[in-house]
């Protein structure tokens, strides 16, 4: 699996982190995030991972930033993610066997590295369930639809 990782300058030390935490396992790991040093605003880094998805160039993205919430806001303004904020593993899993979320966003300021690994293992290691869940994945695709017609 081909996994994209983008963050704001408030995220770069966990980023480098998790990406080679990720590496080790055997994901391919694309790095779309701020460099030591270097300023730069979360929206351009979450419509950046985002876009990489729907071009098919990553399958999946991790996203972080302070809190990790303003960085999924920007990923989910582009049609067809589904990028959560999760803290913790639980909620890590269940974006993705019932949302089918194919970005996790986390907070640097929120979770340190062991826990952000946790979460990670969590959200990697579950499975779309379909089903029900599929048919509500399908609703928030509607609205999607709805608002993205111009």
């Amino acid at each position: 699996m081909k996994v994209g990782f983008g963050c704001d300058h408030a995220a770069v030390e966990l980023k480098d982190q998790l990406l080679a935490y990720l590496a080790e396992k055997g994901y391919e790991c694309v790095d779309y995030g701020a460099a030591a040093g270097e300023k730069v605003d979360y929206p351009v880094k979450g419509q950046a991972v985002a876009e990489a998805i729907c071009r098919g160039e990553i399958d999946k993205g991790v996203l972080l930033c302070g809190t990790g919430i303003g960085i999924s806001l920007a990923a989910n303004k582009v049609p067809g993610i589904r990028a959560a904020v999760c803290s913790e593993p639980y909620s890590a899993r269940m974006a993705a066997e019932h949302n089918n979320a194919n970005i996790i966003a986390m907070g640097a300021r929120v979770v340190g590295s062991e826990l952000a690994k946790t979460i990670l293992d969590a959200f990697f290691g579950a499975e779309f369930l379909g089903g029900r869940h599929a048919d509500r994945v399908a609703l928030i695709t509607k609205i999607e639809e709805k608002y993205s017609k111009s």
